[in-house]
């Protein structure tokens, strides 16, 4: 059966020492309760061209359309086979606003659409992400990314989420979500990427604990870090070659 997700809401990064993790669960771990996934590894094939142009006019600061994001990918949770059941997602950014749509299908369904366009069944966000995949020429599994999360979200407003993220790392061979998590790490093993996500205001307390930790918003996506670690690897023509063939 199809499962459906969607929403629209604001998110807000923050990179937390161990300290400052520590300190933030003990003024506000009363407040949130783990949800339906708790403590779980986050895996994901990110789908892109072959020339990477999703992820680089997400990251392309000088382009006017750096407004709009828009990502495809294909998400588990924890090392799935055949018959486990995945989440294909386009999740889109504008002015700050998250807009998110899922549909969940067997990992074979996943597979068997991503290679030659057979959909599992037929739904409005079915139809968004086959649109997305048609305008973008078919963007296959560019990147798989994997981290891991204890998510949270408040009693007295279930639309507030907090996740937590560690062990961020990718790689660029084997990309396959039943190929197992490893990877290149991204980000330091004393640092926690949370996100804070929310469909309005965010409460007194918790705005009251991020000062008192003295915890700031950042800006950090796990997609494009990789892809530009990636580009350190690639001779500097091979880069200019690309650059021509994105404009």
């Amino acid at each position: 059966m199809e499962d459906i997700c969607i929403f629209k809401r604001t998110e807000k990064k923050y990179l937390l020492t161990e300290a400052q993790y520590l300190a933030l669960m003990q003024k506000i771990g009363g407040a949130l309760t783990p949800d339906a996934h708790g403590k779980s590894t986050v895996c994901n094939l990110y789908l892109d061209t072959p020339s990477f142009l999703l992820i680089r006019r997400s990251i392309d600061a000088k382009n006017e359309s750096a407004v709009y994001k828009e990502k495809l990918r294909l998400r588990s949770y924890g090392i799935p086979d055949a018959k486990s059941r995945v989440f294909l997602e386009i999740k889109k950014k504008f002015k700050s606003v998250v807009y998110k749509r899922r549909v969940s299908m067997s990992l074979r369904e996943a597979m068997a659409y991503l290679k030659n366009g057979t959909k599992p069944f037929d739904s409005q966000i079915m139809r968004e992400i086959d649109y997305a995949m048609h305008l973008y020429c078919h963007p296959v599994p560019a990147v798989y990314l994997s981290y891991d999360r204890e998510a949270f979200y408040s009693e007295e407003n279930p639309a507030l989420r907090l996740t937590f993220d560690t062990n961020i790392r990718y790689r660029t061979d084997h990309i396959r979500l039943e190929d197992g998590i490893y990877g290149k790490k991204i980000l330091a093993d004393h640092l926690h990427l949370l996100e804070i996500k929310s469909d309005g205001a965010m409460p007194l307390w918790l705005t009251k604990a991020l000062d008192e930790t003295k915890i700031f918003p950042t800006s950090f996506s796990k997609y494009a870090t990789a892809y530009l670690d990636m580009q350190k690897a690639v001779p500097v023509e091979h880069q200019e070659e690309k650059e021509i063939l994105y404009v």
